[in-house]
C-alpha cells in the first residue's frame, strides 16, 4: 500500500504541533513553579549562534504551513513574528493547525511532481512536490520542533520522549 502527499504531510504536522503546544503548557507550568521568569526560557538557546525558544517555535509552525500551503497549491497565510509568551505561541501553534486542518486531501495528493519554488537567503529553490517534504519541509520542521524540546529540557522543565511525540 502506498501512502499518500496528504498522510505524509498534514497529519504529521499536526501531531507534532499538537505535542509541541503541549510541551509549551508544561513549560509555563513548570516555569511558575520553578519561580523563573517564563522569558527566561523564551529567550533560551542552545548555543549563541542558535535561535531562542521562540524563534523555533515560529519557525516550526512556519514549516508547517508553508509546505502544506505549497503542496497544496495555496498563498501562504503571513504571521508577524510578534510573539513574546508561552500564551502567544500556543496561539500561533493554533492558528496554523486550523489552516492546516483546513486542506483537503484532494488538494495536496496526486501533487507530488507539483512545481515547488521559493525563496530563501536570496536564493531561488525549485523542488517536486514529494522531494520538497520528504527532504526540505519536514526535514527542517522536525529540526525546529527537536530543538525547541531540547531548549526546555537542556534547562530544566521535566519532560520525556512521549512529550515529544505526542498522542500518535
Amino acid at each position: 500500500m502506498a501512502i499518500s502527499l496528504y498522510a505524509a504531510s498534514i497529519p504529521v504536522f499536526k501531531q507534532y504541533l499538537f505535542a509541541l503546544k503541549d510541551v509549551l503548557v508544561k513549560a509555563e507550568i513548570q516555569a511558575a513553579a520553578m519561580k523563573v521568569a517564563p522569558g527566561v526560557f523564551l529567550e533560551a538557546r542552545l548555543h549563541p549562534t542558535m535561535f531562542p525558544l521562540i524563534r523555533q517555535v515560529q519557525i516550526a509552525a512556519d514549516f508547517a504551513k508553508g509546505a502544506s500551503a505549497r503542496l497544496a497549491g495555496l498563498d501562504l497565510p503571513a504571521y508577524p513574528d510578534t510573539e513574546a509568551s508561552f500564551s502567544e505561541l500556543t496561539e500561533r501553534i493554533d492558528r496554523t493547525i486550523g489552516f492546516i486542518d483546513s486542506i483537503k486531501p484532494e488538494q495536496i495528493n496526486g501533487q507530488e511532481a507539483r512545481a515547488v519554488e521559493y525563496k530563501v537567503a536570496g536564493q531561488m529553490r525549485r523542488y517536486e512536490g514529494l522531494p520538497y517534504l520528504l527532504t526540505y519541509a519536514l526535514p527542517n520542521f522536525f529540526f525546529h520542533v527537536t530543538t525547541a524540546y531540547a531548549i526546555l529540557r537542556h534547562n530544566g522543565i521535566e519532560l520525556a520522549k512521549k512529550d515529544f511525540l505526542g498522542a500518535a
